[in-house]
């Protein structure tokens, strides 16, 4: 059936944004009805209401806040071994299940005072607007500044105190459960990283026999791999305590050696620096003798042994820390103190 054939009276009505009708004609059967006539909420006429809806979003955003101060403290408090009955989950971590928990009611709060702040108080009027060209012309800044005015005004956030501080509040506070999760990341630079297990009188362990090495242990152009004295791989802190702790020995000829702190710092001609790369961390393991070179396999950084171990080709920002050495009375290589600098990547120099 075509338009033609249609009653005149049957034919679809049209509403404009101003809610006037439009009659479709025969060339536009299917003309746009426009929308429905506008029905205020309870809340838009009966200040009442809207009070009891602004106290609902606010203990929204209480709970929200009384969450993540019990996320918090479930952090510093419950321990990570003790295990709880959940049924039907059974045993669970008690830490992960009131972590998850409280976070999970934060967030819920205040995804559901923000949508029940938006469906109740502010304003629901639907409005139309023609397509406009993409540029945005000054007529367009304006209108939209406009808009922005007017959405800022009908959110009342102004004069809903109550709304708007409990917000703040719960927004505050949620982020600082990030901000303490950072507690596991490892200790503070200012205090274990800056130092290592070396000590004056500690020995020199061979990595591979656990055997402390004595200077005639260590030839020339050899690359030996040493431990402190009582550093075993059972201790719980083991991984730990060898990324930084792990030393890396050479033997040169006293006379190769172009920097005299180095010399003086050296027994013999050994020199003991630190295995750890001052790039990103990895372990060095690549030694040319014939050049006194040590190479990082991760990304090429490489350092010269006879001459501080400084840098000379590669991204490490710095040299290698040396870590002096000598030979007790019993004839073992020894530590004389800690490393003259802090291990690995440089974060000290970035402050």
């Amino acid at each position: 059936m075509s338009s033609q054939d249609i009653p005149e009276e049957n034919l679809p009505a049209e509403q404009d944004t101003h809610g006037a009708v439009a009659v479709a004609d025969d060339k536009d059967p299917f003309a746009d009805p426009g929308l429905p006539p506008h029905e205020h909420r309870v809340q838009d006429i009966d200040e009442r209401a809207a009070k009891r809806s602004e106290r609902t979003v606010a203990l929204l955003f209480t709970v929200s806040m009384l969450a993540t101060v019990g996320f918090i403290a479930s952090y510093v408090t419950i321990p990570a071994d003790e295990s709880v009955y959940i049924f039907p989950l059974g045993h669970i971590s008690g830490l992960n299940f009131a972590l998850g928990m409280t976070l999970g009611l934060a967030l819920f709060a205040i995804g559901a005072g923000a949508v029940h702040w938006a469906r109740t108080l502010m304003s629901d009027e639907e409005l139309t607007d023609e397509r406009h060209p993409i540029e945005a012309e000054p007529e367009v800044k304006a209108k939209v500044m406009a808009d922005f005015q007017q959405g800022a005004k009908e959110s009342a956030l102004g004069r809903r105190k109550l709304i708007r501080n409990t917000m703040l509040g719960a927004l505050a506070l949620v982020p600082l459960s990030g901000v303490v999760l950072l507690r596991d990341l490892g200790p503070l630079p200012g205090t274990k990283l800056r130092h290592t297990s070396w000590r004056r009188g500690l020995l020199l362990v061979n990595q591979n026999t656990n055997e402390p090495l004595r200077p005639s242990d260590v030839a020339v152009g050899s690359l030996t791999f040493a431990k402190p004295e009582g550093l075993e791989e059972h201790d719980e802190d083991f991984q730990q305590n060898i990324a930084k702790d792990a030393l890396m020995i050479v033997r040169l000829q006293p006379d190769d050696i172009k920097d005299r702190r180095e010399l003086e710092w050296s027994h013999e001609g050994i020199v003991a620096y630190s295995k750890i790369c001052t790039h990103v961390g990895c372990p060095i393991s690549l030694y040319e003798q014939q050049t006194h070179h040590v190479l990082c396999p991760c990304h090429q950084s490489t350092f010269d042994l006879s001459d501080g171990a400084r840098v000379i080709f590669g991204p490490a920002g710095h040299a290698l820390p040396q870590l002096r050495i000598g030979v007790n009375d019993e004839g073992y290589l020894q530590a004389l103190g800690d490393f003259d600098e802090p291990v690995g990547p440089a974060f000290w120099e970035r402050g």
